[in-house]
């Protein structure tokens, strides 16, 4: 894992996100996505350096549309994000749980 992923893990995991249990480096038909939860089928991705290109911002999009017709809501985070405002991307992260939650009540 980058040092950007496990600042997010050391976050989400144990169930320290509204009790719901993510999943690293989880195989969702043949992609990999950084963190999962399959309860509330919710991807978290961190961009580092190797996805700024537009070849594979190109193949990013392409993965995610994919992955969202399996029902897979996504966040993306860059490595600047994570370490620039760590705070705001936990926010983020808890209140889309949180509202994913709701909508499955």
């Amino acid at each position: 894992m980058t040092h950007a992923e496990v600042l997010i893990w050391n976050y989400i995991r144990r169930k320290q996100v509204h009790n719901i249990r993510f999943r690293r480096q989880f195989s969702i038909d043949k992609f990999v996505v950084d963190f999962y939860s399959p309860k509330i089928k919710l991807a978290i991705e961190i961009d580092g350096l190797t996805h700024l290109t537009d070849e594979e911002k190109e193949y990013d999009a392409w993965r995610q549309n994919k992955l969202e017709e399996y029902g897979v809501k996504f966040l993306r985070f860059t490595n600047e994000e994570v370490f620039g405002n760590i705070n705001e991307v936990l926010k983020v992260i808890s209140f889309e749980v949180e509202a994913i939650l709701k909508s499955l009540k």
